[in-house]
């Protein structure tokens, strides 16, 4: 068996020239960091960066039935949607875990837009199909776009510059189709993974050149910087953010994730009978934010544990986070040791170090 070989964005060229280290990532070849990771964070939290996201997927559902469709596999409430408006949400499962979570795009009536983990894009696409006895029209258009997510306080000043569209005036999950650095039908979106004011930049895989010239001119005079994975992800773990495949997955419920907050039981969805009795009956995990009050960095899979040295839960996702200069985490506990406030202790390479459960995010915008 030869190497696999790993997909490429339409950037890597780009990457490849300015010097990002390259892994392999959800089958794509993607820059972990340029400079460094916490160099790199702090340009996000305190300026701006650009980050390389093509490898997200995207999926078109249009036609009769788009509505339908996604109100069935989706656990948030799609109705509430008009043209211009994103929507955060997740797919549950037929035993009550998470298929994966993603952005739902009302471009115009009967025509949507889902944008979904890069490693879920083919299971997504077979769960969608699979419920898709609403006659709806399913593409994935996922190779044929490219995205970039220009993040920081000062993303409205640099991109600004390159459309006649108000920035400032966009709301947080809103979006719009227009013209961008010359560039026809792009949508610019407000949204991010970071917790910092950003958009992300959609386009056709042929103008991501020039728009990621366009982008890194207009920020030229502010330091504009492009950021790797590494950063995105202690970024969104300041934030609280769940990462598929780490914080959630397919055997932990929405609600557990502290998730019911996209998970609207005023509809009928997948499996949603299965999760309005989780609540009714309350969970017996939850997902919760911890700081380590001793030496050490929690690693996803390390063992949480009570005063007593039982286990109580794992490790998720854990960092030394860049802004608040200590490590931090997210895991399931049991409920009863949920509460912030509360002693736990983390299992690092089998010395029980000191935590506190926080309430996130750990850094407040």
């Amino acid at each position: 068996m030869g190497a696999v070989k790993l997909k490429k964005t339409a950037f890597n060229a780009i990457h490849h020239v300015l010097g990002g280290k390259m892994v392999e990532y959800a089958g794509y070849e993607m820059p972990v960091q340029y400079k460094g990771v916490n160099h790199e964070h702090d340009m996000v939290r305190n300026s701006v960066g650009v980050f390389d996201v093509s490898h997200m997927g995207e999926i078109s559902i249009q036609g009769k039935g788009s509505l339908e469709l996604i109100q069935k596999i989706t656990t948030n409430d799609v109705s509430k949607l008009y043209s211009g408006k994103a929507q955060y949400s997740c797919m549950p499962n037929d035993t009550g875990g998470i298929v994966d979570d993603l952005l739902v795009y009302k471009i115009s009536e009967n025509d949507y837009l889902l944008v979904v983990n890069a490693s879920n894009i083919e299971k997504d696409l077979d769960w969608i199909k699979s419920h898709n006895s609403f006659g709806a029209e399913i593409n994935n258009i996922s190779d044929s776009v490219s995205l970039l997510a220009v993040q920081g306080p000062k993303s409205i000043k640099v991109l600004q510059k390159l459309t006649d569209v108000n920035l400032e005036k966009m709301e947080s999950y809103t979006f719009t189709i227009g013209e961008f650095a010359h560039i026809p039908n792009v949508l610019i979106s407000s949204t991010g993974y970071t917790g910092e004011k950003g958009f992300e930049i959609y386009v056709e895989n042929k103008y991501a050149a020039h728009l990621w010239e366009a982008i890194f001119t207009a920020g030229k005079d502010d330091g504009i910087e492009p950021i790797g994975l590494a950063a995105r992800d202690t970024l969104r773990l300041e934030m609280g953010y769940c990462l598929y495949g780490n914080d959630i997955n397919d055997f932990t419920s929405p609600l557990e994730a502290g998730l019911g907050w996209i998970t609207k039981f005023t509809k009928d969805f997948v499996h949603s009978g299965f999760l309005n009795i989780q609540k009714n009956k309350g969970i017996i995990k939850k997902l919760v934010g911890f700081e380590i009050k001793g030496k050490g960095i929690p690693r996803h899979g390390y063992e949480i544990w009570d005063s007593n040295h039982q286990i109580i839960g794992t490790v998720t996702s854990g960092t030394m986070s860049p802004t608040l200069k200590r490590a931090i985490g997210m895991g399931y506990v049991s409920i009863e040791n949920s509460k912030p406030g509360s002693e736990v202790f983390i299992n690092i390479r089998n010395k029980p170090v000191n935590a506190i459960i926080v309430k996130t995010p750990f850094v407040k915008k």
